[in-house]
């Protein structure tokens, strides 16, 4: 049963909310290491064999036929696209809005400063298999990638690939497909093989050895983040329907064993009825083992003396999605007083699997407190940016006193030496 708390004991709160996620790691790292090293050297063979010994299929090919394409579309059917058609339009409609553009501008005569921004070349991105599969991350990892103007756009995900992944990568406008999983997936995206291009950045979530493998190749790559197990907080007042509340919290719990769901309310009433509902909701989910760890090893329901002290806590935590279950959700977000989420639902008819799916929002969200320094992906993501300076002469002979004193004041003559000489001063 899920543990009810009074806010007082925040601290310990505090110390478990990366739900368990600070086991040793050093294991994992030196297997990660061990593959990524095989991939860089020994290519589509090292993946294939990963891929063998891992998941316990023979590969020829690493990358997915245009022949099984038509199946899997085939055999998700005409109903199942158009869900993914709407989706994708939502998605799409919210992550336009991102699009940054140059500017140029000049601050002085003879003076012209700017800044491009460039698409990435070719992107890669994880999509997980395992335990579920996801085909709503298919969507919310390409969309934004297509927008940003990226060259080409790749999947990796484990070989035995539901036909709903190839669906999502075919309305999402993927590029190519392949089927490999876990760090070798990672390693041949970062180095490079017979069959599959090195790409610019890796993006997307996926296991502990994903994860891992995305830190070790950070560097020869652009990453996204590393993500960690699914959270979600709620604050919610005594007005709340108690099995909206359980039900929302089990959608995250589904996800993972090491996966928070956290409740903050001021009603101890409504905190027991939740932990009943919780009770009764359990047994009906078809991942119900799952959730039941997660709701027992990391869940909480902490009780708070007023509600505004929730805040505090909230950002202390900075959960990956965030719902405020109250009637001025609107004033809680505008005046400031929520500063550290991924994803914020706001009222009590924004449950979080809205944005899982189809509200638009991206659903790939700094976890593990990131939320305090770092952002949900999004168009940004897939592009760099490349500024630029122009001077007539003139225009430079005005600063180059300036510039040389401040070059000699740090001992680089040869910086003041490369302006002065233009006006013949060196």
């Amino acid at each position: 049963m899920i543990k009810i708390l009074d806010e007082n004991d925040f601290g310990k709160i505090s110390e478990s909310a990366d739900g368990g996620t600070q086991n040793s790691r050093e294991n994992i790292t030196q297997t990660v290491s061990e593959i990524l090293e095989n991939v860089r050297k020994f290519g589509d063979s090292a993946v294939k064999e990963y891929e063998r010994k891992f998941d316990g299929v023979n590969l020829e090919n690493l990358v997915v036929t245009q022949e099984e394409i038509n199946r899997a579309l085939e055999s998700v059917g005409e109903k199942y696209l158009q869900i993914l058609e709407r989706a994708a339009k939502n998605i799409r409609e919210f992550h336009e809005h991102q699009v940054r553009n140059g500017f140029a501008f000049s601050n002085s005569e003879g003076v012209i400063l700017g800044q491009r921004v460039i698409p990435l070349e070719r992107v890669g991105l994880y999509v997980p298999g395992g335990t579920a599969s996801y085909p709503s991350s298919v969507l919310m990892n390409a969309i934004p990638a297509k927008i940003a103007g990226c060259r080409e756009i790749y999947i990796a995900t484990p070989p035995v690939i539901k036909p709903e992944i190839i669906a999502a990568a075919h309305v999402a406008g993927v590029d190519v497909i392949f089927k490999m999983g876990g760090a070798q997936a990672v390693g041949a995206f970062a180095f490079g093989t017979e069959s599959v291009s090195k790409v610019d950045k890796i993006v997307g979530p996926g296991n502990i050895f994903v994860a891992e493998a995305k830190r070790q190749v950070f560097g020869k790559v652009a990453i996204d983040m590393i993500a960690g197990p699914s959270e979600i907080l709620i604050i919610a007042d005594s007005k709340n329907n108690p099995a909206y509340l359980a039900a929302d919290m089990l959608a995250q719990s589904e996800h993972d064993k090491l996966a928070t769901a956290i409740l903050i309310t001021d009603s101890r009433e409504l905190a027991v009825q939740v932990q009943d509902e919780l009770e009764k909701q359990i047994p009906k989910l078809e991942r119900n083992e799952i959730a039941r760890a997660s709701i027992e090893n990391n869940g909480k329901i902490i009780l708070v003396h007023e509600l505004g002290n929730a805040v505090k806590i909230a950002n202390d935590i900075a959960p990956e999605h965030l719902e405020i279950c109250v009637d001025n959700a609107f004033e809680w977000l505008c005046a400031g007083k929520i500063t550290n989420a991924g994803s914020v639902f706001l009222g009590r008819n924004a449950p979080e699997a809205l944005g899982d799916y189809f509200a638009g929002t991206n659903h790939t969200l700094p976890t593990m407190g990131t939320a305090r320094f770092s952002s949900p992906l999004s168009v940004d993501d897939f592009v760099k940016k490349s500024q630029y300076i122009y001077y007539t002469n003139s225009a430079l002979e005005k600063v180059s006193e300036d510039i040389a004193a401040f070059a000699n004041s740090e001992g680089l003559t040869g910086h003041a030496q490369s302006v002065l000489i233009r006006r013949n001063l060196g």
